[in-house]
């Protein structure tokens, strides 16, 4: 147990911090929830300054929103947020993957391809989301930038309620064609994971801006966010 200078009874505000980040990523505590200090501190048998100091880290990797006299929340789903954060994730994390694709071993490879089978074979919101999360970030692990890295995984800590919203609404995402969402998402996974494991950085960067963009444009028809020019054409699923 981390000692926190109060105490063998008390936690420290790092893992204040890691649980109060798992409720939030979880979904169990949604956004704009209150978070209550006192409440926080009884149930983990802490003191409320490593609370304190939990919710100060947190609103710095932007997961909480801190207001004098209103205490703490859970950052609140904002439209124009989320559409400014996926456009900055359209220009940053191709760049990330190709920085990574040429330094993945084989073993990587192999553990991509059978995340992206578990992927494939799931309809269940949470399990898609944190299959999802491990095989996009295992993309990018080869990537010699840690500062890099450090920032694409804030991007998908804030952004993770945003992608629930997403992947709850792919079973009424159809295509002209009448393919339903998680088929078009499947198939984008594959793509990517085709040109990964073929050493091709630059296709798999064009295939990740557009699996990027796609879920941005969504999410702006959904909430009504109006968007200016795409920042990268949206790639085909394939025949």
């Amino acid at each position: 147990m981390i000692d926190d200078g109060l105490g063998s009874g008390h936690f420290a505000s790092g893992r204040v911090v890691e649980h109060l980040r798992a409720l939030i990523l979880a979904g169990d505590l949604a956004p704009g929830a209150r978070i209550r200090q006192e409440e926080v501190a009884a149930e983990l048998g802490s003191s409320r300054l490593p609370v304190r100091e939990a919710l100060q880290i947190l609103r710095h990797q932007g997961l909480v929103r801190l207001r004098p006299n209103a205490g703490a929340t859970v950052m609140p789903f904002d439209p124009a947020e989320c559409d400014l954060i996926y456009r900055v994730r359209e220009q940053v994390e191709p760049i990330v993957l190709m920085e990574s694709v040429p330094r993945l071993t084989a073993e990587t490879m192999a553990e991509l391809a059978a995340l992206q089978g578990r992927i494939a074979q799931t309809r269940d919101v949470e399990q898609f989301l944190a299959l999802d999360r491990s095989f996009h970030l295992l993309t990018y692990s080869g990537c010699p930038m840690e500062s890099m890295l450090e920032m694409v995984e804030r991007f998908w800590d804030t952004t993770q309620h945003y992608r629930r919203t997403f992947t709850r609404l792919l079973d009424g995402d159809e295509t002209a064609e009448g393919e339903d969402g998680w088929w078009i998402v499947d198939a984008e996974h594959r793509l990517l994971l085709a040109a990964v494991r073929s050493g091709d950085a630059l296709h798999a960067g064009h295939i990740l801006a557009g699996h990027i963009q796609r879920s941005r444009l969504r999410l702006a028809r959904v909430t009504g966010q109006s968007t200016g020019e795409p920042a990268a054409p949206p790639v085909s699923p394939g025949p």
